[in-house]
């Protein structure tokens, strides 16, 4: 059997013509001739591919590199083998994803799962709804009346695009996804199995059961937004839930309903965000993260992985720990109980 290419290089460009695409510097005398024809990691990479070195960690591995160009801050550059062109820039892993986008265009979007173009016959597409050209429909897909799909967009297999759902230009809807009730602007990317505008989890609670307080909102997604796989966001309740505009979020993430995630945050795996809970723009939380319902997480602040946050964050602070405390309290306490634990190895043992 012979091995498959899923992405396919767009072109074969010389180092000069990456130097003049990508913005980075190379040493005087460099031959940059040199046609580069894949990427690669500073240990597996050969001639005619680019490979980059951006954590500390993997330094030692530059002097191995078989790579014909390694991208590079200028603290390494003079670290780098002889015969590898050092492409020297202040980022050298933006400047890389940004190479490696141009060299495979494709990889930068999920594309039709059918490799096809136009309203696949074996979809289903209500009547009413409203499809710009160049909108690309999987077999298998439902559109509901009146829902509008901007041009350029993929819609999965057997995704659902609900009554009124409004999606905009240059998106991308992964096979298994469904949306309903929701807003959704431009490029944005929902991978399979996403599930958007469900029911919040909302109930009157009370000693004779349960009552169900109907999720009247919608969502709203704003322009080039990326949600992982099997990722979930409810609709709101009385008012709407908001994800914006390039905020990325990975697989597995539940977002509850009343949510307002700002511009540019980051959301890792198995997050859990309860409802009515705020993050101002540029937020990080690592995987795991708990954050209880009706808080302020501040402009900037980032949440260590697993930590179970209770109460507001002002902006900018780095916190860790269940109940999360500021990060330095919380490495104290672990470096206190270590310490605890070698002097007295069984306390607490009966």
């Amino acid at each position: 059997m012979t091995e498959p290419v899923f992405f396919r290089r767009a072109q074969t460009p010389t180092l000069a013509q990456i130097v003049a695409e990508i913005g980075a510097r190379a040493p005087e005398g460099s031959d940059l001739s040199i046609a580069i024809t894949g990427v690669g990691p500073l240990d597996a990479a050969g001639p005619g591919d680019v490979t980059f070195l951006d954590n500390a960690k993997y330094a030692g591995q530059l002097a191995g590199t078989r790579a014909s160009a390694v991208f590079i801050a200028e603290r390494y550059a003079a670290r780098v083998p002889e015969g590898v062109v050092a492409l020297v820039t202040p980022d050298p892993y933006r400047a890389f994803a940004r190479f490696v986008g141009w060299l495979f265009p494709e990889a930068m979007r999920p594309g039709s799962f059918f490799g096809a173009s136009g309203v696949s016959p074996m979809s289903f597409v209500h009547p009413e709804a409203r499809l710009e050209p160049g909108v690309i429909v999987d077999p298998g897909a439902v559109v509901g009346p009146r829902a509008a799909v901007g041009a350029g967009t993929v819609i999965g297999p057997h995704a659902v695009i609900g009554p009124d759902v409004r999606i905009g230009r240059d998106c991308s809807v992964g096979a298994g996804a469904t949306i309903q009730h929701a807003l959704i602007g431009d490029r944005v990317i929902l991978h399979p199995g996403v599930r958007i505008g469900q029911d919040g989890f909302g109930f009157a609670m009370g000693p004779r059961g349960h009552l169900k307080a109907p999720q009247i909102g919608r969502v709203i997604i704003q322009q080039d937004v990326e949600i992982g796989a099997n990722s979930t966001i409810d609709r709101g309740a009385n008012r709407d839930t908001v994800i914006g505009e390039g905020t990325k979020i990975d697989n597995l993430v539940q977002i509850a309903h009343n949510v307002t995630i700002g511009r540019h945050c980051v959301i890792v795996s198995q997050v859990g965000i309860a409802g009515s809970t705020t993050l101002e723009d540029f937020v990080v939380l690592g995987g795991q993260v708990g954050l209880a319902g009706h808080i302020r997480i501040g402009m900037g602040a980032q949440v260590a992985a697993q930590s179970g946050v209770m109460a507001d964050i002002p902006p900018g602070q780095k916190m860790g720990g269940s109940p999360a405390v500021p990060m330095r309290d919380w490495l104290k306490a672990v470096v206190l109980l270590q310490k605890f634990v070698k002097k007295d190895p069984g306390a607490g043992a009966s």
